[in-house]
């Protein structure tokens, strides 16, 4: 029993983060519902206190919303608010593509090929979780050979206000990012042609401010 201590308190923030912010970007927390720090620390198992923090975080992010003493709820889908988001993360993928491109090996461009492979048969059966993980991978990759944590942290803070309306997308039969965009990323990656790639992940990332619109 001596080895088992305490959970710490920034972990518990985190887990209700996570599961209250991918609730409301797979649309489970519907916009405009009003959400209640003592009901959904009930239904996570915790106290109401790191929900607390999580609600805090969340309405920095733009996902949730709060007048005090009155109310915490879900943000719409508001376009301008996507579009900025879409614009600050690609420039972001911008910025990581142009320094790891030339970082790039072999298992890189394989595991960036295999992602993009899954994502083509996810979005071919309509399984959206399935689609959007593999993106994640695909672009996950040149984050991490970037080594750019301050780019990374900004991306991910932007990104779920996008997946909330890419979700909505493939819902509805759409697809909001193209299996033949990703290969021609992948191509500019393993011919070390760091300009191509950087244009096609603009266009990919462009493509999203206009699906904002």
């Amino acid at each position: 029993m001596e080895a088992i201590r305490p959970v710490p308190r920034t972990l518990l923030r985190d887990r209700a983060y996570e599961a209250i912010r991918d609730a409301i970007v797979a649309g489970d927390i519907e916009p405009g519902a009003v959400v209640r720090d003592a009901e959904l620390a009930e239904r996570l198992g915790l106290s109401r206190a790191p929900v607390r923090e999580a609600f805090s975080r969340l309405v920095d992010e733009g996902l949730l919303e709060s007048k005090p003493q009155s109310y915490t709820r879900v943000t719409p889908l508001v376009a301008s608010d996507v579009r900025d988001a879409a614009a600050v993360v690609g420039a972001m993928h911008e910025l990581v593509t142009r320094v790891a491109v030339p970082r790039l090996g072999a298992a890189d461009i394989e595991a960036m090929r295999a992602a993009n492979q899954r994502f083509a048969a996810a979005v071919g059966t309509g399984d959206v979780d399935g689609a959007l993980r593999a993106d994640d991978a695909l672009h996950e990759v040149l984050v991490r050979v970037s080594g750019n944590r301050a780019a990374a942290a900004t991306a991910a803070r932007y990104t779920p206000l996008i997946r909330r309306l890419e979700r909505q997308r493939f819902g509805e039969g759409g697809s909001c990012r193209s299996a033949g965009l990703h290969e021609r990323l992948i191509e500019a990656c393993a011919a070390g042609d760091v300009a191509e790639a950087v244009r096609v992940t603009a266009e990919i990332w462009r493509g999203l401010e206009e699906l904002a619109d």
